[in-house]
């Protein structure tokens, strides 16, 4: 494996800008096509019936106007962070704190669930892997790795990724393409409007399925010309995520009867007009799906400490950088260890119900920051700007407001001790650099 790197590609903070445009795409639906899609046509089924296609039609749109946000504000910035990134240059340093400290934890918490999750897919092919020693010898395996191939390159990486994306949308393309083709179209009656408690949590659970975008805008340090391929890479993605989700919708309702009470709704579905053989092949490619989407949680979740280290707010090892490799390995080894850790257990998966509160946080966050930085003179340039972004920023951060109303008071505890416990790191570490003598490290 070369160790040779183009010295035009190398970013100031050790990293390798080896991520093209095409790696963006391919990133971005593999960040976001993960397992919620092959259980969730059922379950909004259940609601809301065939209006379960309009409400993938609603968060696609509510998802856009997000993604829109993130392209203009992600085209002001070259450095790895995301939407810490952004709200510590609109807000200040607690915030970016806070907000980076929120997404940390909600990608920590989905790759565990994502992890067990993936247990219960292999147990199709294999049984013996749910239980016994199996189990957590298995998730060992895969963590060490993904591990192993996000520390080696990001150049690897993205190869990697591209490989799993390419696993993901082959049998998806088999399925919607066969079953458009033997689709009953006399299924869909619009016949019983639901009410607007159902839509709205419809809407909500769809969000899960729609999010994960940002994951892809975290590693901007090592993303060629992020400025102009971050805002072009994500709304191309998102497109074809928000496509191929009415398509899968569509498909499961119009072949699946009793759709609704569906625990493998793409496999049944694919059972019915495919046979045993579609029934695999969907079973399979929801294994591929999940690696892959646990490849880049790992990938993006450990950039954030690494930025953050990078800032002086956490310990500076873990801003290291490989001789050779030229990754954040202490960051990579960090988070992998956090994420196996709460894998193997499961004690840890309750925490999963704050990861879509999270989310709509750092996104109200990014949507915010886009007018206060426009006003800025001081902010860094935009590379893409939106016409009446001011006000798709409003109606985004509005949507936002609606969906958090929406989740329960259990889910917006857990959130906010798990933001409680966040800023006392925060603080504690800036206690313990003040009696140190190390000021706070401007960095941008």
């Amino acid at each position: 494996m070369s160790a040779c790197y183009d010295q035009s590609l190398m970013g100031k903070s050790g990293l390798v800008r080896s991520i093209g445009r095409a790696d963006l795409v391919a990133a971005t639906i593999n960040a976001v096509i993960g397992a919620g899609i092959f259980g969730l046509p059922a379950r909004v089924f259940g609601l809301v019936g065939d209006y379960s296609v309009l409400a993938f039609v609603v968060c696609g749109l509510f998802a856009s106007l997000l993604v829109i946000c993130f392209a203009e504000v992600g085209s002001r910035f070259r450095d790895t962070g995301g939407p810490y990134l952004y709200a510590r240059e609109a807000f200040g340093a607690t915030a970016g704190f806070g907000t980076g400290w929120l997404m940390w934890l909600a990608r920590v918490s989905a790759f565990a669930a994502n992890g067990n999750l993936l247990v219960g897919y292999v147990a199709w092919f294999w049984p013996g892997v749910a239980t016994g020693i199996a189990r957590p010898a298995f998730l060992c395996a895969l963590s060490t790795a993904l591990l192993g191939i996000n520390i080696v390159g990001v150049r690897n990486a993205a190869r990697a990724n591209n490989l799993f994306t390419a696993g993901k949308l082959i049998p998806i393309a088999l399925f919607t393409g066969a079953g458009l083709w033997f689709a009953d179209w006399g299924r869909f009656t619009f016949a019983i409007t639901p009410g607007y408690a159902k839509f709205s949590t419809s809407v909500l659970l769809l969000v899960y399925a729609f999010t994960g975008f940002e994951m892809a805008v975290i590693p901007s340090g090592e993303i060629r010309d992020p400025q102009r391929n971050v805002p072009r890479g994500l709304l191309t993605a998102m497109g074809v995520i928000a496509s191929v989700y009415v398509l899968i919708q569509v498909v499961c309702i119009g072949s699946l009867p009793g759709l609704g009470l569906s625990a493998r709704p793409l496999a049944d579905a694919a059972g019915r007009f495919l046979g045993p053989a579609g029934a695999a092949i969907i079973s399979g490619g929801v294994v591929i799906s999940i690696i892959g989407n646990l490849h880049i949680t790992l990938l993006s979740a450990s950039r954030i400490p690494f930025a953050m280290a990078e800032r002086g707010e956490l310990p500076s090892w873990l801003s290291r950088t490989h001789a050779r490799f030229h990754t954040p390995h202490f960051a990579i080894l960090f988070t992998a260890a956090i994420m196996l850790v709460l894998t193997i257990s499961g004690t840890f998966i309750y925490a999963v119900t704050i990861s879509t509160l999270a989310r709509l946080i750092t996104y109200a966050v990014t949507c915010a920051a886009l007018p206060v930085l426009r006003s800025r003179p001081d902010a860094p340039a935009a590379q893409f700007r939106v016409p009446g972004g001011v006000a798709v920023a409003v109606a985004a951060i509005l949507l936002t407001d609606w969906l958090l109303a929406n989740s329960t008071l259990r889910e917006a505890r857990d959130t906010a001790i798990a933001a409680g416990a966040g800023m006392a790191i925060y603080f504690s570490f800036r206690l313990f650099r003040a009696r140190q003598g190390s000021p706070d490290k401007p960095f941008r």
